[in-house]
């Protein structure tokens, strides 16, 4: 015989789960418009930088791999300055669907499990023009006969979180409007021991690249905000 204990607990539970399926996000946003890519979007060569294309940078995304279920597209490029010598290397990793088991690999937890330690980590605000900037981190990665040093950011959605704790509170918002978002990581490093020196050609880098892209693609790296702000102010 079914008892009214019985009875209020199976209720609570039938409630909780309707609720739970009220909540779970059901449409999908991206800022990548559909049938383009971001590999297409960025450009190859601007100023006096042109890039190669490589495929071995830290992280690279193996078929049947976690990486290759976390991100749609990879696109990974040196560029060259054919003035000053310098090289930077760029990684963008587009996920078209950023979810609880899926989202966004930071690179203070992927450098080391390369065999890294990461010896400065620190939240950095990159100008790209007057009274816009984007936030971002500044990481220094040791390894055996190598130094990284690294400037990048993520996007989750309309969202750019600086560290995990960030990254899940964001997804959760974007799940309780009732959105599966896109995201996409955005990272720009040089090899050297001089950190402080690829610190500034980063800085002056990035800038460059960013309002290289065609104004109404740059929501896809910056979000739509600043992408507005940096239309606004002439770039």
């Amino acid at each position: 015989m079914i008892g009214r204990r019985d009875i209020i607990i199976g209720s609570a539970c039938l409630a909780g789960a309707g609720a739970a399926y009220a909540l779970r996000p059901r449409r999908h946003v991206s800022l990548l418009d559909r049938g383009r890519t971001v590999e297409e979007i960025v450009p190859r060569s601007f100023t006096s930088w042109k890039s190669q294309d490589v495929t071995d940078l830290v992280a690279p995304k193996i078929e049947g791999s976690l990486a290759s279920q976390l991100y749609n597209e990879t696109v990974g490029r040196v560029y060259r300055n054919g003035d000053s010598g310098e090289e930077v290397m760029m990684l963008l990793a587009h996920g078209d669907t950023q979810s609880e088991d899926l989202q966004l690999h930071r690179p203070e937890i992927c450098y080391p499990a390369f065999g890294f330690a990461i010896s400065q980590s620190a939240v950095t605000d990159v100008g790209l023009a007057p009274r816009v900037t984007i936030p971002s981190r500044r990481l220094v990665a040791d390894a055996p006969d190598r130094r990284e040093t690294i400037i990048y950011w993520s996007r989750l959605g309309e969202y750019l979180p600086l560290d995990r704790r960030q990254q899940q509170l964001d997804r959760l918002k974007t799940s309780m409007k009732g959105d599966v978002a896109d995201g996409l990581l955005a990272r720009f490093s040089m090899l050297g021991a001089d950190s402080a020196a690829a610190v500034g050609v980063l800085e002056r880098f990035i800038p460059v690249l960013v309002r290289s892209v065609a104004a109404d693609h740059r929501d896809v790296l910056i979000g739509s905000q600043r992408a507005a702000a940096l239309a606004a102010a002439g770039f």
